[in-house]
């Protein structure tokens, strides 16, 4: 008896040092990351006509019209571009 409550202490023991280091990863990686993709996703969806965005090429451009997947924005007076919604770094605020 007493040697299998050794054992499970043991294991115990032994993995308690995993378990606090997954928890700090996950604080402070995983988490952070997850709410930041959230925030991006939010910002995605509430794009409206004339808003001006930051391209991940580092195009500044005006929305015209936000689409299902994409984003029809104008690049200048002349030139109307479609861009995935996954190619929108930021927002640029007023």
């Amino acid at each position: 008896m007493e040697g299998q409550a050794v054992g499970a202490t043991g294991i115990l023991g032994s993995l308690l040092p995993l378990i606090i280091i997954f928890a700090i990863f996950y604080f402070l990686i995983i988490r952070p990351q997850q709410q930041q993709a959230k925030k991006h996703k939010e910002m995605i969806n509430s794009l409206q006509k004339g808003d001006k965005v930051v391209t991940n090429g580092g195009l500044i451009v005006e929305v015209v019209k936000p689409e299902e997947d994409f984003i029809k924005a104008k690049l200048n007076e002349e030139v109307i571009v479609k861009i995935d919604k996954n190619f929108i770094a930021k927002k640029l605020e007023s």
